[in-house]
């Protein structure tokens, strides 16, 4: 392996063992876990935050390239059934990888790109609510996925704002789970 995927993947599973706490990571850290010099960071990524932007990126990438085989799994199951299932898992990830997520959602909120992890789960939901709505055109569903997507992420980053508001606590998954189906059901219109 080479040391600038060396220092991604040490980035990468530092961010997980730190959980809620990633700014605590230190490029010193991420150096002694890659086995390199200090140095390589500033050569290979410009700083910290650009590496630990590009390793949450790496991070979500690999989930939503899951979706595809995921659908594909799901072959026997209804439209909606399919979204509810994909919606769940997206949402349990969320929720167990709470940093990475957290980082995922915020940098694309606050620098979006075409190519961002927001935008390839919005291409991977979009198929899955044409296929729950067949009456509406692109545009619509097009609407739909997008509050779909956003409501999901405002799930998760408000998690708590949102338990004492509706009185129903979202880090429990039957509660999260049932929520979810509610917000379809509301969204699609189904």
């Amino acid at each position: 392996m080479d040391s600038r995927e060396a220092i991604i993947q040490a980035g990468m599973a530092l961010i997980e063992e730190n959980g809620e706490h990633p700014e605590e990571i230190t490029v010193r850290e991420i150096c002694k876990r890659a086995g390199v010099g200090l140095g390589l960071v500033n050569y290979h990524f410009g700083n910290k935050d650009r590496l630990m932007e590009l390793c949450v990126e790496r991070k979500i990438h690999e989930i939503v390239e899951n979706f595809q085989r995921i659908r594909e799994e799901t072959e026997g199951l209804a439209p909606f059934e399919k979204l509810e299932l994909l919606g769940n898992m997206t949402l349990d990830f969320l929720f167990t990888h709470e940093a990475v997520s957290r980082i995922s959602i915020l940098t694309d909120m606050r620098a979006p790109k075409d190519s961002d992890n927001t935008n390839r789960t919005y291409a991977a939901y979009l198929p899955l609510v044409a296929a729950c709505r067949p009456d509406l055109d692109g545009a619509g569903v097009r609407r739909k996925t997008f509050c779909l997507i956003t409501v999901m992420q405002q799930m998760f980053l408000r998690c708590d704002t949102v338990s004492r508001q509706m009185g129903l606590d979202l880090r429990q998954k039957e509660n999260r789970e049932a929520w979810h189906s509610q917000m379809l059901h509301d969204i699609l219109e189904v």
